[in-house]
């Protein structure tokens, strides 16, 4: 079984309020979890209004369908028009680790 994480690092667009930021990033992590079936959260950069953290995992019984998972969940964080992707941090992890 191996199991794959992402941390993507993004700058908003046009935010200046925390109420702004989550009516950006809730659609994002909710697309992340209905197209991938990932489970998907923003787990950084919380009380900052331009920047946000998104982290994503999911597992497989084969490592290349691990990395297609989190290859596409990269294309749909790079895609969004409304955010721009600073970094992007990958763990990949079996379950001999």
């Amino acid at each position: 079984m191996f199991t794959g994480t992402l941390t993507a690092d993004l700058l908003l667009g046009d935010v200046h309020s925390l109420k702004g930021k989550r009516a950006v990033v809730r659609p994002i992590v909710a697309e992340l979890r209905r197209r991938f079936a990932v489970a998907a959260a923003e787990v950084g950069d919380t009380d900052l209004h331009r920047r946000a953290q998104v982290g994503v995992a999911t597992l497989a019984g084969d490592a290349h369908q691990v990395v297609d998972v989190l290859d596409a969940c990269e294309r749909l964080l790079a895609d969004r028009p409304e955010v721009t992707l600073l970094s992007i941090h990958r763990q990949l992890y079996s379950d001999s680790d």
